[in-house]
């Protein structure tokens, strides 16, 4: 997949104002590899975040979140992470400085920003609403944002340094790069992108809550990347990708390096089962990765124990946790004419962030 510009077409909402919405995400598999060099298979979903974009006067940008009913209020100026209010004003901030850090020269703007995507649910809200109001920032400047994977690291840099989740780019790529009906192979290591059919001949892959919501800044997530940092300096390897693998390492570093590796390895075999049309195989892989997740990364809580469970009573072929873990939604793959779990929402591929 080449990498390119966004270009900006809109219709208009009144003189000078913009519309731009970026999608969330759902990984099929492939998770905790991302910020290890490793691989993964998202796709864009047709749930999202959208951020409408105004010209005003004077040097202020004005933020409204019309979902919590909540306004910030901030100068264009110098923007400094320590002095922004908690929760979603520090991704219109954060925003706006690293755009401005980027060399955009950026206008005062009044925003409002909505959305459908579950937030805390692992459908990667956050990454929807920096890519979204990166778009629209953008956009009512008359500029042309960095192009995708330049765009991806500076969300990403919104997540990591103004709201203190350590997030790699699965997010930010899978939401820049979705193609209807299709997944996307990332390989983390060299960012290089192929777009993978999803076709399941009928079956459906639907989400489902664990009512266990999980804050990736307040959770184990952190700790995570930091076990495997320090699973890298004992092995002596630039990432977890290199390990040659756990033998001689400390629990529960070994732990950590069992599951990247065998991670990767699905990955693989999931693409190999989708084009052979082999779904009852799909299903055993996100079976064996929920495994993995729980039991060498340690990421899930009884909630989602108990949601993977039913989905499997309902009939699943594979479910799994998603997302950083800790909570969040269950992903599950499900035959013709199953009877979902109350509450389950159907996830399809839908196409890439995009001014509207």
């Amino acid at each position: 997949m080449r990498h390119s510009i966004i270009r900006l077409e809109h219709t208009d909402r009144g003189e000078g104002s913009v519309q731009a919405f970026a999608p969330g995400r759902v990984n099929l598999i492939g998770e905790h590899t991302d910020y290890n060099d490793g691989l993964c298979l998202p796709f864009a979903i047709e749930f999202g975040v959208t951020v409408t974009a105004e010209p005003q006067e004077g040097g202020q940008v004005e933020a409204r979140a019309l979902d919590f009913g909540e306004d910030d209020r901030f100068e264009l100026g110098a923007l400094d992470p320590a002095g922004a209010p908690s929760g979603w004003p520090r991704f219109a901030r954060g925003a706006v400085a690293e755009l401005t850090r980027e060399g955009i020269e950026l206008v005062p703007c009044r925003l409002e920003i909505s959305g459908d995507v579950p937030r805390g649910a692992g459908l990667s809200s956050s990454a929807a609403l920096s890519i979204s109001l990166c778009l629209a920032l953008c956009a009512v400047a008359g500029a042309d944002p960095p192009d995708r994977i330049s765009l991806a690291r500076v969300c990403s840099r919104i997540e990591n340094d103004w709201c203190g989740a350590q997030t790699g780019l699965l997010d930010q790529l899978a939401s820049l790069f979705g193609e209807g009906g299709r997944a996307i192979y990332i390989d983390m290591r060299d960012l290089e992108l192929r777009s993978v059919p999803l076709d399941l001949e009928g079956h459906v892959l639907a989400v489902l809550d664990s009512d266990a919501p999980r804050s990736l800044s307040s959770s184990g997530y952190n700790e995570r990347r930091a076990e495997c940092r320090a699973a890298c300096r004992a092995l002596g390897v630039e990432s977890l990708r290199d390990a040659p693998g756990a033998d001689g390492l400390p629990a529960p570093l070994d732990q950590r390096v069992r599951h990247v590796l065998s991670e990767n390895e699905r990955v693989d075999a999931a693409v190999a089962a989708l084009d052979a049309g082999d779904l009852a195989e799909l299903g055993r892989l996100l079976d064996a990765s929920h495994r993995s997740l729980r039991d060498n990364y340690e990421v899930s809580v009884p909630e989602v124990e108990g949601a993977v469970e039913t989905c499997k009573r309902a009939g699943a072929l594979g479910a799994r946790i998603m997302g950083g873990g800790f909570g969040g939604s269950v992903l599950a793959l499900y035959p013709v004419g199953t009877r979902l779990p109350e509450g389950s929402v159907l996830v399809r591929p839908g196409p890439a962030a995009r001014m509207q």
